[in-house]
């Protein structure tokens, strides 16, 4: 990848991290918990949601490395689970509108470049068209990569990804609380799992798999 299309995939991906963020903050508000909007959280000013090793030194680095999968974070917006009218359900809901906000862009994206590549043959043939067209079917498509590889990976079931607030659903409170507990090491865990496969199943290679299968549904 060379250096224009590594700046364009970190900002893709910055702001694609932003509106989960901001996602999970509008639902929160929704559902009676005002924390994200009163602490400016709410906005696309990246400034308040940047976190320099997640958003900018970790995709960084893959991008460098050469990693099939590529992702990052923004800084998690705050709620307060107490202000939520019907607790962990309403949690669950919460950490679901940030990695539906991803699937949505992607198949945004994915219609629009199949719009482009539908339409373009009616305006006709020149040098200018086609590069331009070019461009904007290959930026769209880093949107719907990102989006989607942001939107898989934040719904495993490890804590602190969202998809372990949906998980802990089907677990007894006690247990939940328990599950959800092991959030701080949870980064490790998944590195763990990224970089080192247990008996044949490699973390990696699922999101992968999971990406690729998206990417055909898409038709892309």
């Amino acid at each position: 990848m060379d250096l224009f299309s590594a700046l364009i995939t970190i900002v893709v991906l910055i702001y694609s991290a932003i509106l989960h963020e901001i996602a999970h903050g509008f639902v929160a508000e929704r559902l009676g918990d005002p924390t994200a909007r009163l602490m400016g959280r709410l906005t696309l000013d990246p400034r308040p949601h940047i976190d320099p090793i997640m958003s900018i030194l970790l995709p960084l680095v893959l991008i460098i490395s050469g990693s099939p999968v590529v992702f990052g974070a923004a800084k998690p917006v705050p709620v307060d689970p107490f202000n939520l009218r019907e607790g962990r359900k309403d949690v669950a809901i919460v950490s679901l509108a940030g990695p539906a906000t991803n699937f949505l862009l992607a198949i945004v994206a994915a219609i629009i470049i199949k719009i482009l590549i539908f339409a373009t043959p009616f305006f006709g043939s020149g040098l200018a068209l086609g590069t331009a067209v070019i461009a904007a079917v290959n930026f769209l498509y880093i949107v719907v990569y990102i989006n989607l590889i942001l939107g898989i990976f934040n719904l495993i079931p490890i804590p602190p990804l969202d998809g372990s607030k949906v998980f802990s659903l089907v677990l007894p409170e006690r247990d939940a609380a328990a599950y959800l507990s092991i959030g701080p090491l949870g980064i490790f865990i998944i590195f763990f799992l990224l970089l080192f496969p247990i008996g044949g199943f490699s973390l990696g290679s699922f999101i992968g798999n999971l990406l690729n299968f998206s990417l055909k549904l898409l038709g892309l």
